[in-house]
């Protein structure tokens, strides 16, 4: 499931998801009236590992900026802010900010496993520059004789098209790379999802976008590196039934979002349901539109949506 707060915690059990896909670390900053310190970061990031029992979790490093604000942090005035000084790009021009965040999750999974992804990634370089802070940031505290994650695994958001080009580059560099399927549709089809003439203008199960996925799933398959998806994309069955017939294996959702979305997974024969997507998405002149085959699809094997 998604989560960013402690409040969303008791709702993992509850909701029966395998772990959290994605923690926003963003809202301990929105809600705080000053800038956490390092050591505050560290207790709230170890009271959420001890409260996933044993579960993974996927924190994503902090994406500030575009509409999420910070009060106490100097913002600058943009035009287009969502595709501006934010997350990663934003983090690499204040590098304080960042390894104070890591040498914080670090020292909170302590003995256990850590997952970290990085935001906005927009050339593969940034997430050599990161990596770079990172690898500072365990020597120092095994140097100082801290206790490390036992496991440590180092992932990227895809929700830049440019990184479409870079794919292969993109999953030799990770350990995992995870779909950040609101801001990539956004930006694929130059659609504002803040903007209600358009919004709704383009399908997001429609071919084209269908086709991208795909591709980073082969991407995935063939450097052997998972790949996940989060966003709304994934929180409705019928979506949720696409991303598994192009070969998604995990997504992560609000935590009202997985129930319905199980039982769609409990009807569903996945295989005959790639076939079907497969030979959909090859068309050359595609008359019926895939939502519809979707649907299709859905009604004829009796699959609750």
């Amino acid at each position: 499931m998604n989560a960013g707060l402690l409040v969303d915690l008791p709702q993992l059990s509850e909701a029966g998801a395998e772990g959290i896909g994605l923690f926003r670390t963003e809202l301990q900053f929105m809600i705080a009236s000053t800038m956490p310190k390092g050591e505050e970061q560290e207790a709230f990031y170890r009271n959420v590992i001890k409260q996933a029992a044993g579960r993974p979790v996927t924190f994503r490093t902090l994406d500030i900026g575009s509409d999420k604000v910070v009060p106490y942090f100097q913002a600058i005035k943009e035009e287009n802010p969502a595709l501006g000084w934010r997350a990663i790009r934003l983090a690499l021009d204040r590098p304080g900010l960042l390894r104070t965040q890591m040498r914080a999750l670090l020292k909170a999974a302590g003995g256990t496993e850590l997952k970290i992804m990085i935001p906005m990634v927009t050339e593969v370089q940034e997430l050599r520059a990161v990596r770079v802070l990172l690898q500072k940031e365990v020597q120092h505290l095994s140097k100082f004789g801290h206790l490390l994650p036992r496991k440590l695994q180092f992932g990227a958001m895809l929700e830049v098209p440019s990184l479409l080009w870079q794919l292969d580059e993109l999953m030799a560099e990770t350990d995992f790379v995870s779909v950040g399927s609101n801001d990539l549709f956004q930006f694929a089809m130059a659609v504002d999802r803040g903007n209600a003439r358009v919004s709704d203008r383009f399908d997001i199960l429609e071919r084209p976008f269908l086709r991208i996925l795909r591709d980073i799933v082969r991407a995935g398959q063939r450097n052997n590196t998972p790949v996940t998806l989060c966003g709304e994309m994934a929180g409705k069955p019928l979506s949720a039934m696409a991303l598994l017939g192009l070969g998604f294996r995990s997504i992560s959702m609000s935590p009202a979002a997985i129930g319905p979305v199980k039982a769609m997974l409990l009807g569903l024969d996945a295989s005959a349901l790639e076939r079907m997507m497969t030979d959909a998405l090859d068309e050359k002149a595609p008359k019926v539109p895939m939502r519809e085959l979707l649907k299709r699809f859905a009604e004829e094997h009796n699959i609750p949506l």
